[in-house]
């Protein structure tokens, strides 16, 4: 059963039908050819995994993340950040790190962070003398970083199937989002200084930088009120979603003033569409976690890395490995749920902490989108710059060397896994 689930997935990938729809049609043809269950068992499961309060929050951080992206927000937000930073070298490169950390807060989604900063300071940067294939790499990394900052949506999708405190993974994943935050602003500094990009020496107006920080506060703040009440139980992840929405309407009224009855109808038909992709592959995925359950999977697994690999180092490198390679041509939802079932019961023989896996989980799967052949931020940054995904590629060699050292840091030092 379990060997035509798998072949009938890849086989569909291939033909590049939709993760989601492959892994419903692939448990479907799995449970005709075993002949034990009835085909109804597919809907089942799917419809099961569905009724779930904590699943509320998904639907409400999409639309709090929405609702603040939708308007000026963005060019406040990104008006600081260029204020801060664009006088150093690599300045430029440097505000769209920054601004993806700073998204991060607002958004939660690498490829919602990648379309909106991209669309924006790529052109700028390519008229201000910065390479096509650069500017391209560097938004497409830096992207990333939008999914370690609260609320963040891989996190939520983690706890799922792995049942460790959202709280605790929002909580985990600032220290891992400012690493590589620092890092890849360390790649910007150093690229412009060797391949003597153009230097912007406007002087820093530090009143101006004051009004912009004003400006933008009420959505810098965003997270840390999210930390706040979920850190000291003033509310669950459910109730704090809602009141993520809240706070957004608020703040799009009465603080920007910029909320319309068009921008909201729009900010929910997006919010919608983003919930509906996101609940079919996690409804997808909930059949084939059933089947690899009943086929005991995770511990025959777990059972056969045990014996074979024997040393802990050897069986987190291991693990490491195959999440790079599946969020090369699996998207990180579905490569989450889909490898989460099987690495939690390996973590836990190994006395592995789930929340520092799941903070690697999320750091590698992030890798493969801006890696090829899928790399969904990729090909978002590569088409608004005009350059080949070979061009981009090349440029993106420092960045793979900075987040494969910020995993394996995260996966062997326990102290950076802030609980």
């Amino acid at each position: 059963m379990i060997t035509v689930l798998i072949a009938v997935f890849f086989i569909l990938l291939v033909l590049a039908v939709p993760v989601a729809h492959s892994l419903v049609i692939a448990s479907g043809a799995a449970i005709l050819y075993s002949g034990e269950f009835p085909v109804m068992l597919v809907a089942q499961q799917m419809v099961n995994q569905t009724l779930s309060f904590p699943m509320l929050a998904l639907p409400f951080f999409i639309l709090s993340g929405s609702l603040m992206m939708s308007g000026t927000l963005g060019d406040k937000l990104i008006g600081f950040a260029t204020e801060l930073v664009q006088r150093f070298y690599g300045g430029l490169g440097s505000v769209t790190v920054l601004g993806s950390c700073v998204f991060g807060g607002v958004s939660g989604s690498a490829v919602a962070d990648a379309t909106a900063l991209g669309g924006m300071l790529i052109p700028w940067q390519i008229r201000e003398g910065y390479p096509p294939g650069f500017t391209a790499a560097n938004n497409s990394a830096a992207a990333t970083i939008a999914i370690l900052i609260p609320p963040s949506i891989p996190f939520i999708l983690y706890s799922l199937v792995s049942n460790v405190s959202i709280a605790d993974l929002f909580l985990a994943g600032l220290l891992p989002g400012i690493l590589l935050t620092t890092g890849f602003t360390s790649v910007c500094y150093f690229s412009a200084r060797i391949r003597n990009f153009p230097l912007n020496k406007t002087p820093f107006d530090a009143q101006k930088c004051r009004k912009l920080f004003i400006t933008a506060l009420p959505a810098l703040v965003m997270p840390l009120m999210i930390l706040v009440l979920l850190r000291f139980g003033f509310a669950t992840p459910t109730e704090v979603s809602v009141i993520a929405v809240f706070y957004a309407l608020f703040a799009g009224v009465f603080i920007y003033r910029d909320m319309t009855v068009k921008r909201f109808l729009g900010a929910l038909l997006a919010a919608g569409i983003a919930t509906g992709v996101v609940m079919l592959v996690i409804m997808g995925s909930a059949i084939v976690g059933w089947m690899m359950t009943y086929a005991q999977v995770p511990q025959i697994f777990a059972q056969w890395c045990l014996s074979t690999l024997k040393d802990p180092w050897l069986i987190i490198l291991a693990m490491v490995l195959i999440m790079l390679v599946a969020g090369m041509f699996i998207d990180l939802p579905a490569a989450i749920l889909l490898l989460g079932p099987i690495f939690v019961p390996l973590a836990e023989s190994i006395q592995f902490n789930l929340t520092t896996l799941g903070l690697v989980m999320v750091l590698t799967l992030a890798i493969g989108l801006y890696t090829p052949p899928v790399g969904t931020t990729l090909f978002i940054s590569s088409s608004v710059a005009r350059v080949s995904i070979l061009k981009a590629s090349r440029e993106l060699v420092p960045y793979y060397v900075i987040a494969l050292g910020c995993t394996l840091a995260i996966a062997y030092i326990p102290a950076l896994t802030l609980t």
